[in-house]
C-alpha cells in the first residue's frame, strides 16, 4: 500500500503524536501530514496511517489511537499512547531505515521502548506527572519541553498550531534520531570493550583505542578486577575511574588523594611521573601527555588503591 497522508489530530498538540509523526516520516517522507478531526479524514481508508486520533486501534486497518476505552494496554497493563503503538508496530522498520545493523535492531528498540518511549506513553495518560522528577526538573522533562513549543494562549493566527507543529517536528527528530544513534553507538562500543577486557586479562587497567562508554560491557562481563581505564585522546591520554553503578559517583578505586587538582609541573612533582598534565580534584579523571606516563599513572593509582 503507498501512504499518501498521515492524519493526525488538530488543534494543540502533545508529545505522542509529535513523535509518532518523526517515526512515520521517515517511513513515508512523500507523505502529507494532515492535521484535522473531520470524520472523513479520521476513518480508516486507502492510502493513509491515522493516529492519536479515531478512537479505534486496528494495525491492519493503519488507526492508532489509545483515548478509546477499553484503552491498548502493554502486557504489562501499562497504557500505550499513540507514540508506543506506533513505535510497536513500525520501530523496528525504522530502525532499519536509519541504518541501525539488523543484529542490533531487537535489542536497540527494546531499549527505546523502555527508556524513551514508555515514559511517553506514561505521562500521555496521566500515569506519572512530570512533578516526579522534582520542582527543579520537571519542566525540563521531554514532553513538557516539546508541549512548550505550541502557540501561547493569545496567538490567533490563522494556521498558527500547524506551523508550531512543523517546527516542533524538526525538535523532536533531533531527539528521536540522538537517542537512537547513541545506542547504536553503545551496541559497537560494547563490543570494542569486551575485546579489551579480554586483552586485559587478569589486569586492573583497561586500555581502550579511544574514549567510549565502558561501564555497561565492564558489568555484563563481570570484570569486577578492573580499577581503571586508560584510553588516548586528541593530543595526550586519559586515565579514568569505574564507577560502581549508574546512578552514584562513588568509584571502585579513586586516584591518589596527593594528586587531587594539580596540574603540570606540580602534578609531576606529586606523582614523580613526567608527562602527567592534570588531576581531577575529584580524583575520576587524569590526563598525561603519552601512553607511557598514563600507564605509569595508571599502575601507581592500583598500586595505591590496593595499599588501602
Amino acid at each position: 500500500m503507498t501512504i499518501q497522508y498521515l492524519v493526525t489530530h488538530s488543534g494543540g498538540f502533545h508529545a505522542d503524536e509529535l513523535l509518532s509523526s518523526v517515526i512515520l516520516t521517515r517511513l513515508y517522507p512523500e507523505a502529507k501530514i494532515v492535521r484535522s478531526r473531520d470524520p472523513e479524514w479520521i476513518t480508516p481508508g486507502e492510502g493513509k496511517i491515522i493516529y492519536d486520533v479515531g478512537r479505534d486501534y486496528v494495525a491492519d486497518a493503519m488507526i492508532f489511537d489509545h483515548h478509546q476505552r477499553p484503552s491498548p494496554l502493554r502486557e504489562d497493563e501499562q497504557p500505550y499512547s499513540s507514540f508506543g503503538l506506533v513505535w510497536k508496530h513500525f520501530g523496528e522498520e525504522y530502525l532499519l531505515a536509519s541504518g541501525v545493523p539488523e543484529e542490533d535492531i531487537e535489542a536497540i528498540w527494546k531499549s527505546f521502548d523502555k527508556g524513551f518511549v514508555l515514559p511517553i506513553d506514561l505521562m500521555d495518560n496521566g500515569v506519572v506527572n512530570p512533578s516526579v522528577a522534582g520542582p527543579h526538573f520537571s519542566s525540563l522533562t521531554l514532553p513538557v519541553l516539546l508541549e512548550s513549543l505550541k502557540p501561547v494562549f493569545d496567538n490567533r493566527t490563522p494556521g498558527a498550531d500547524d506551523a508550531a507543529f512543523a517546527e516542533a517536528l524538526i525538535v523532536a527528530r533531533a531527539f528521536v534520531e540522538a537517542s537512537i544513534k547513541n545506542k547504536a553507538a553503545k551496541r559497537r562500543a560494547e563490543s570494542i570493550v569486551m575485546k579489551a577486557i579480554e586483552d586485559a586479562g587478569e589486569g586492573r587497567v583497561l586500555e581502550l583505542p579511544m574514549g567510549m562508554p565502558f561501564r555497561p560491557a565492564v558489568e555484563r562481563a563481570g570484570a569486577d578486577h578492573l580499577l581503571f581505564v586508560i584510553a588516548p585522546r586528541d593530543t595526550d591520554w586519559s586515565l579514568s575511574g569505574i564507577r560502581v553503578g549508574g546512578d552514584t559517583f562513588e568509584q571502585r578505586a579513586d586516584l591518589p588523594a596527593a594528586w587531587a587538582g594539580l596540574t603540570d609541573e606540580a602534578l609531576e612533582e606529586a606523582s614523580g611521573i613526567k608527562g602527567a598534565k592534570f588531576c581531577h580534584n575529584a580524583l575520576f579523571l587524569a590526563i598525561a601527555d603519552s601512553r607511557e606516563a598514563i600507564l605509569e599513572m595508571a599502575n601507581r593509582a592500583v598500586a595505591a588503591a590496593e595499599a588501602n
